[in-house]
């Protein structure tokens, strides 16, 4: 069926710049449409419920996609749109510290320590979780890769790009489905995050977890968002566009003096070094360009508003992309370990939410667990999106801290250096040894974060 759309197939034999042309061409539309669409009021009821519309459109994608059962779009657009994932999450992280103002470390170092603590206990007992499970059921009953114990972490914690960008890397040494595994994996943890997360609210609302709202409604768009005229606007959007450009070419020059010094590094950490992707680094470049913009005093070009609808957009064509290319019959073959490996994933990342948080932070539990929890699931715009359910009127500090705690640990995991290096390491030294380091690893920030609680309560009485 794929020959009927739009009589493109038989061209692309002749020359691949009209799929080129096509495949950005649908993208761009349902981007335009995706942007429209989410101001409808159905649009926002389903958000306001933490259900995505890319979601949905994602869900379309893969009716019609070349492993769906309508199977109308035609696989080499599909192979072009596989190819994006990688740059739209760089695009994200680049406009993450762009729209909103440098917190102060002052006082928010305690808040930031513990908050990164839960982020890094979250992530390696994610680790652990699936160590264990393939290790104990998985390896010996269904002989499946033990590359799969790093699956949870890749899906949950790094979301549809993580899983792109890891799928080379699981290719490479040997393990080929992990890629599709990986998408499959993000996608549960996509709906489990906004789902079960919108539900947590619920429930926090109810047992009165919530710190109270203020009565005055903080705007997070500012007076010059709201004056410009239409040209003034435009020009606004094309400042904004070329900023989260320039973090992104900021991110590429870090990940090219990387991989430079790597020349002169052993063989271990040169394979870290060249699997390591550029968007943590484009986070650090948001951070830069942010930081000019406010010694310069020019923050009057960049807008919160566009910042935060192109780090969305960005987001949503990342959803439907990876989604509209799932490999149906992959992940009918998988279907139990991919099962078994996200209900521990998800028990995991519950107890850490309701019950680690209780001895992780001493105010504001539960909208700093919250937006762990939807980070730790769904990557770091479902731990903003679910904040934001929690805390409309950004009452607690959990914004600013949340925002600091991702510079520290963007590199790290969500397919930072521990998400490279977890399956060179298990490829080398083995899965419970992996498992059982990192074990080691959760065990000892348990031990820190009780302690440093501890500490701030005793200075604090």
């Amino acid at each position: 069926m794929s020959q009927l759309f739009f009589g493109f197939e038989d061209l692309y034999k002749i020359n691949a710049i009209p799929t080129l042309f096509l495949s950005l061409g649908l993208l761009g539309i349902i981007g335009i449409l995706l942007t429209l669409g989410r101001r409808l009021d159905s649009a926002m009821k389903l958000e306001r419920f933490g259900i995505p519309i890319a979601l949905l459109v994602g869900a379309i994608g893969f009716l019609i996609g070349p492993y769906g059962p309508f199977s109308l779009l035609p696989e080499r657009v599909l192979n072009t749109w596989m190819q994006l994932p990688t740059p739209l999450l760089t695009l994200v992280f680049a406009t993450l510290m762009l729209g909103r103002p440098i917190p102060k470390l002052s006082g928010l170092w305690q808040p930031v320590a513990s908050q990164a603590l839960l982020g890094l206990l979250l992530g390696f007992g994610q680790y652990v979780v699936g160590g264990i499970i393939v290790l104990l059921f998985l390896l010996p009953y269904l002989g499946v890769d033990p590359l799969m114990g790093c699956i949870i972490e890749v899906g949950f914690e790094g979301g549809h790009g993580a899983a792109a960008i890891m799928g080379e890397s699981f290719r490479k040494l040997g393990f080929p489905e992990g890629l599709d595994l990986g998408f499959a994996m993000a996608t549960v943890g996509l709906l489990a995050s906004t789902l079960l997360g919108s539900g947590l609210v619920v429930l926090g609302r109810f047992f009165g977890w919530l710190v109270p709202a203020d009565k005055e409604i903080k705007n997070d768009l500012s007076v010059v968002d709201l004056e410009f005229k239409t040209i003034e606007q435009f020009k606004l959007l094309l400042y904004n566009f070329a900023f989260a450009g320039l973090a992104v070419l900021v991110g590429i020059f870090l990940l090219y003096c990387l991989r430079f010094s790597s020349m002169y590094m052993g063989e271990i950490s040169k394979q870290v070094i060249l699997a390591f992707p550029v968007f943590p680094l484009a986070l650090m470049g948001s951070f830069f360009i942010r930081f000019v913009l406010e010694k310069s005093k020019n923050t009057k070009l960049v807008s919160s508003l566009f910042q935060r609808e192109i780090g969305i957009l960005s987001t949503d064509l990342l959803i439907i992309t990876a989604m509209a290319g799932l490999n149906l019959p992959l992940l009918v073959n998988y279907w139990l370990p991919i099962s078994l490996l996200a209900i521990g994933g998800l028990i995991w990342n519950l107890a850490g939410m309701l019950i680690f948080s209780r001895l992780f932070f001493r105010e504001e539990w539960f909208e700093r667990s919250i937006a762990e929890f939807g980070n730790s699931t769904g990557v770091a715009a479902s731990g903003l999106l679910l904040l934001r359910l929690a805390d409309p009127r950004n009452t607690t500090q959990t914004l600013p801290v949340f925002s600091i705690k991702q510079l520290f640990l963007q590199p790290l995991l969500s397919g930072g250096l521990i998400t490279v290096i977890a399956p060179l390491f298990i490829s080398n030294f083995g899965l419970k040894g992996w498992t059982e380091f990192c074990g080691l690893i959760s065990l000892s920030l348990c031990a820190v974060a009780i302690s440093l609680q501890s500490k701030y309560t005793k200075a604090s009485a």
